[in-house]
């Protein structure tokens, strides 16, 4: 399995053809985020999620966890899942250090990095999947989003703040513009994930307007910080519903 096909869940789409032909039937996928345990993971599994995200030390938001529960967490995970290490590291070596401490098969990094770091991050860790997380404000996150595509397998477009004292790097439970989202997949030559304050009763109409490979969702499917289950089961039911309308 490819970086990519990792990164995508084993969906086996390229970075050119990730956008389904008109009239072609397509589920988009679902990662579930902020995992912290093993039953979580094998929950979001069962109800259809293609992605696990762990949320490691950040310098705010909900659901992060010690870097050795991660790799216990990971471990347990079948092939086929993509499990995305959400990092605020800015330059290479120590995210190398920290997905080989956690096994995660993909990188989610949530700020923006030094430069030559996607190279250095490619020759240390082949075959990991790299995903830059954008933080939508305006239009010149359309213009980041280009400058990053040609190094990275997916973006991620999320809510946040990261020019803020304590940076906010996702985890807000706001949803943010999305007319820029769907500017920004509309160009993007690699798959779009969405954040940002998803529910299920918005899950619909964010497919609707910004037309992503995939959801990504947090808070939207918790009570009180645990993974819901009736929360995660309609999210999941919107998703396909939206999919394959009656």
């Amino acid at each position: 399995m490819t970086a990519a096909e990792r990164t995508t869940g084993g969906s086996g789409m390229s970075s050119s053809s990730w956008r389904p032909a008109d009239g072609q039937p397509f589920i988009p996928r679902v990662k579930i985020c902020c995992i912290a345990s093993v039953r979580e993971a094998w929950l979001a599994i069962h109800v259809g999620a293609s992605a696990l995200g762990f949320v490691s030390k950040m310098p705010s938001g909900p659901g992060p966890i010690e870097e050795s529960l991660i790799a216990e967490i990971v471990a347990e995970i079948p092939p086929g899942i993509a499990t995305f290490l959400l990092t605020c590291e800015t330059t290479a070596a120590p995210i190398v250090d920290q997905q080989r401490r956690t096994g995660a098969n993909t990188l989610q990094l949530v700020d923006a990095v030094e430069d030559g770091t996607y190279r250095q991050l490619r020759d240390s860790l082949p075959g990991i999947g790299i995903v830059q997380v954008i933080h939508v404000a305006g239009e010149e996150s359309v213009d980041e989003a280009m400058r990053v595509a040609p190094h990275v397998d997916a973006i991620l477009l999320d809510s946040g703040n990261p020019k803020l004292s304590i940076k906010q790097l996702g985890g807000t439970g706001r949803v943010h513009n999305w007319d820029v989202s769907r500017a920004i997949r509309d160009v993007s030559p690699v798959p779009i994930y969405l954040a940002g304050g998803l529910n299920g009763e918005n899950a619909s109409l964010a497919l609707s307007q910004v037309g992503p490979f995939a959801l990504d969702v947090c808070s939207g499917v918790r009570t009180d910080g645990q993974l819901d289950v009736a929360k995660l089961t309609h999210f999941m039911r919107a998703v396909r519903d939206h999919a394959q309308p009656s």
